[in-house]
C-alpha cells in the first residue's frame, strides 16, 4: 500500500510541474489533450457563468463576468500549490518519515503542516525529518517552492503586459469605429475627408497588432477571459470589427490596395482560428445570420452613400470572405459570453462622447461631432499654412 500512494504521489507532483512549465514557461502551444490547466479553466468557467444568465442586468453581468478572469489565475495558482503540497506530504508518508514534533503522535496531518511550511521555506523547525531520504526530499521540496514563488511574481507582471498592451490598442478603436466598433462606422469616419489612406495606415497597424493578440494570448491562455475595461468594448469585438472592415475593402473599396487588406484580413483570421482551435471551440455556426434583414439593408444603403458600387458579384464575393470566419468568432462569443459587434449599428455612441455628468451625451448624433471635429482640424490646418515661417519672414 506505502508504495502505491509514493507512485501516486510522485506522479502527482510531476504532472503539476509539467502543466506549470507549460502555463509559465514554455513560450509555445501545447498540442497534447489532457493538460490540467485546460481542465481547471473548462470546468471553472462553465460553473461561472451559469449564474451571469439570472443577471438581467447588463453592466452587472458584464462586471461578474470580468470577475473570472483574474480570479481563475489565482484559482490556479492555488490548486497548483496545494497539489504540490499533498504529492510532497504523501511521498513522505508512503517513505514513512519519522519527525520530531512537538505532539506525541506523527498524523498524517502533521505531514500535511510539515510539507506546507518547508513548500513556502517557511522555516519554523518545528517539525523536522529525522534522517535518511526524508531529508533529501525535504531539501527538494523547499527549492521546488522556491522556484515556484519566483515563477509565480515572474508571471504575473508578463500577464498584465500582455493585457495592456491589447486593451491600449481597442480604447483606440473607439474613435475610428465607435462603441461597440463596427466595420462600416470605420469605413464612414475614414471616408469624410478623403482620409482612406488614413485606413491604410491603420490596416497595417492592426495587423501587427493581431499578430500580438495570437501570440499573447497562446503562451498565456488566461488572457482570453480577460474583459475590457469598457463594457461595450472586448477583444473579440474589435478581431471581429477587423475582420469585417477587411472583407469590406476587399469587397467593394477598388481604390486602395488590396493587398494591405488581405494581409490583415490573413492574419486577423489565423488568430480567430487558432484561438478556437487550442480552446477546444468547434466552429459551429449558431443559423443566425449578422448581415441579413434590416442590418444588410442599411449597410447596403450606407454604402451607395459613400459612392461605393454595390452589385450582386461584390455581395457574393463579401459572403466568401465572411464564410471563412463567422463560424469561429460566433463559437467563441457563445463560449466567452461575449457580444459581437453589428455591421451597420442603427446608433453609434462612442464612449469619449459620454460621461456620468452629461446623459444627454449619449443621444448626440455621431456623425455631427465628426463633422464638427473635422471643420475644426481643416481650420487649424489652414492657419497653420498661412503663418510664414522666421526665414520666410526676415526674407519678405
Amino acid at each position: 500500500m506505502p508504495w502505491i500512494v509514493g507512485l501516486g504521489s510522485v506522479t502527482l507532483v510531476l504532472v503539476i510541474l509539467q502543466d506549470a512549465f507549460e502555463a509559465i514557461v514554455l513560450p509555445r502551444r501545447v498540442t497534447h489533450r489532457f493538460r490540467l490547466t485546460r481542465l481547471i479553466f473548462r470546468v471553472s468557467w462553465w460553473l461561472w457563468r451559469r449564474p451571469a444568465h439570472l443577471i438581467h442586468n447588463g453592466a452587472r453581468r458584464e462586471y461578474y463576468l470580468s470577475l473570472y478572469g483574474p480570479l481563475s489565475l489565482l484559482f490556479l495558482l492555488v490548486i497548483w500549490a496545494i497539489g504540490l503540497i499533498s504529492g510532497f506530504a504523501l511521498l513522505q508518508w508512503s517513505l514513512g518519515t519519522t519527525v520530531h514534533a512537538p505532539e506525541q503522535q506523527v498524523s498524517l496531518g502533521t505531514l500535511f503542516y510539515f510539507s506546507g511550511t518547508t513548500f513556502f521555506t517557511l522555516g519554523l523547525g518545528d517539525v523536522a525529518p529525522a534522517a535518511g531520504l526524508p531529508r533529501l526530499v525535504t531539501v527538494i521540496e523547499a527549492g521546488m517552492g522556491f522556484g515556484f514563488l519566483a515563477l509565480v511574481l515572474s508571471y504575473l507582471p508578463v500577464i498584465y503586459q500582455a493585457f495592456s498592451r491589447r486593451e491600449a490598442s481597442i480604447a483606440q478603436l473607439d474613435a475610428h469605429a465607435g462603441s461597440p466598433p463596427s466595420a462600416l462606422e470605420l469605413l464612414r469616419r475614414h471616408s469624410q475627408g478623403e482620409q482612406f489612406p488614413e485606413l491604410v495606415r491603420l490596416l497595417r497597424e492592426w495587423e501587427r497588432w493581431a499578430a500580438e493578440l495570437l501570440e499573447s494570448h497562446l503562451s498565456y491562455p488566461v488572457l482570453i477571459y480577460y474583459r475590457s475595461q469598457h463594457e461595450r468594448q472586448s477583444w473579440l469585438a474589435a478581431l471581429t470589427t477587423l475582420l469585417d472592415t477587411c472583407a469590406l475593402t476587399i469587397a467593394y473599396l477598388d481604390d486602395l490596395p488590396a493587398q494591405t487588406a488581405w494581409f490583415t484580413f490573413a492574419i486577423a483570421r489565423h488568430a480567430a482560428v487558432d484561438l478556437a482551435q487550442v480552446f477546444d471551440v468547434k466552429p459551429r455556426p449558431t443559423g443566425e445570420d449578422r448581415l441579413a434583414g434590416e442590418e444588410r439593408a442599411r449597410l447596403l444603403a450606407a454604402l451607395e452613400e459613400l459612392g461605393l458600387e454595390v452589385s450582386p458579384e461584390r455581395e457574393q464575393r463579401l459572403a466568401e470572405l465572411r464564410q471563412l470566419y463567422e463560424r469561429y468568432i460566433q463559437s467563441l462569443a457563445r463560449r466567452l459570453e461575449m457580444a459581437l459587434p453589428a455591421w451597420a449599428p442603427a446608433k453609434v455612441i462612442d464612449d469619449w462622447q459620454t460621461s456620468p455628468w452629461e446623459p444627454l451625451a449619449a443621444s448626440r448624433d455621431t456623425l455631427a461631432w465628426q463633422r464638427k471635429m473635422l471643420t475644426l482640424q481643416r481650420k487649424f490646418e489652414t492657419m497653420k499654412s498661412g503663418v510664414q515661417s522666421p526665414d520666410e519672414t526676415s526674407a519678405g
